[in-house]
């Protein structure tokens, strides 16, 4: 039988055992090159007529097994494996995107996502918009026809409103544009290309690896997105690249399926920018794709309990989680997290300051103060002073984060732990509050 559910797939596709050996485990191809069998196989490989191993920068078999079990796992054709999760929505913009052209953002983003779109990409002449994504019909407002893309995180980390990816999927598609879901904050528990996305990015550093230890990033293709139908809109894809002997990338992947974009992306920006991903990095992903499934269940089931704790505390003046965020659409919730509601909670603490959440973030015991989510630890921090610091206030208001918002990554320690840890924190905090007053 072949295999047809995410928890199955996560564990299975691509790979069965290796082919000499016999190992069931994934092996760590550490290597930079690979032997051609003559000359001519060679030229088959750089030309595109055969798919096979060049060079670890481009592709590498311990890579390509986690590229197929991604794919596989999120409903897509292919996927190509990045050094990070910056790299990943770095690459899924500039495949499609050049001086000149725009894309359109939702403002609910991850502030190094913010920095990205507002700034590096104005440096290379590409224009990021940004709308409200609380009307989805601001995307088509802003769009023209140097627009290459619609962009948004599924879960916005740290606003934590669910995007309304269906109803933008189809101003996407009426327009004739791809829709690139962000999934990092919901893997399993949402599947985009089930609502009408068509390019996924993901940062695997987070859940998908879990643990802490590597950072790396994947983008997906869906292969529903017709390149070809829209050939005017996106000539790097249409035309013939310089950069490749004049291949036209919709008609040199043909035979090989829907993957067009996705095979640009690995052979051009892949090989020219060199993002690569170390296929070691790669073994610890795989490690964690095969229980990430039983990780979310833990994370959300964990993170609801905080929530709940939070919200019934006289000591917090507000919590942010999907399904009881002030002003969240609630329908929303539950049209697209089917599987639980995400490992992420905010909160404020009652007439907090910076000054407030710091003494919260120092008193902590058990969670760590980390600049980083989806590990099996708790994880706390105070986005006004780290991750959105560069953004200007304005701008990180735009985001979701007030100068008093502390965010966690609920792991998967027993909850009495994390709650106790919480606890003790809270009233440090507000007892240092009293203190100053």
């Amino acid at each position: 039988m072949t295999p047809t559910k995410p928890e199955s797939l996560a564990l299975h596709a691509g790979y069965r055992a290796d082919p000499t050996t016999n190992a069931v485990a994934v092996p760590i191809y550490q290597t930079t090159s690979y032997q051609f069998e003559d000359s001519a196989h060679a030229a088959r490989l750089f030309e595109l007529s055969e798919m096979g191993n060049i060079y670890t920068r481009v592709m590498n078999p311990t890579n390509d097994i986690f590229e197929q079990r991604m794919a596989a796992v999120e409903g897509g054709a292919a996927a190509l494996a990045v050094s990070s999760g910056q790299a990943a929505t770095t690459l899924s913009i500039l495949n499609i995107a050049e001086t000149g052209d725009n894309i359109v953002s939702s403002t609910d983003l991850y502030g190094g996502t913010w920095n990205l779109f507002a700034n590096t990409l104005k440096t290379m002449g590409i224009e990021v918009r940004f709308v409200d994504p609380a009307d989805p019909e601001n995307f088509r407002r802003a769009s023209d026809a140097r627009t290459r893309a619609f962009y948004a995180e599924t879960l916005p980390n740290p606003k934590l409103q669910v995007f309304p990816i269906r109803e933008v999927a189809d101003i996407a598609e009426d327009i004739g544009l791809p829709l690139i879901m962000d999934n990092t904050a919901s893997p399993v528990i949402c599947r985009p290309f089930d609502h009408g996305a068509h390019i996924i990015v993901h940062s695997a550093t987070k859940y998908i690896g879990g643990h802490g230890n590597s950072i790396g990033g994947v983008i997906i293709d869906g292969g529903t997105f017709d390149w070809e139908q829209h050939a005017e809109r996106f000539p790097m894809l249409n035309q013939p690249d310089p950069s490749y002997h004049g291949a036209v990338w919709t008609v040199a992947t043909k035979e090989l399926g829907p993957v067009a974009y996705i095979v640009k992306a690995r052979c051009t920006l892949l090989r020219d920018l060199g993002t690569a991903l170390s296929p070691f990095n790669t073994f610890n992903f795989i490690q964690g794709l095969e229980t990430l499934s039983l990780r979310m269940r833990e994370h959300c089931r964990n993170a609801q309990a905080v929530a709940d704790y939070l919200s019934g505390d006289s000591r917090v003046a507000k919590v942010i989680y999907p399904g009881m965020t002030p002003d969240d659409r609630s329908e929303r919730t539950e049209k697209y997290l089917t599987e639980g509601r995400g490992g992420l909670v905010g909160f404020e603490i009652k007439d907090a300051t910076e000054e407030t959440g710091a003494r919260f973030i120092d008193s902590l015991q058990m969670i760590y103060h980390v600049a980083n989510i989806g590990d099996t630890r708790t994880l706390a921090i105070h986005p006004a002073s780290t991750t959105h610091q560069q953004l200007k206030p304005e701008e990180r208001l735009a985001t979701g984060v007030t100068p008093g918002y502390l965010r966690l990554s609920v792991g998967i320690e027993h909850i009495d732990d994390i709650l106790a840890d919480l606890d003790q924190a809270l009233n440090a905090a507000v007892a240092g509050k009293a203190k100053a007053a």
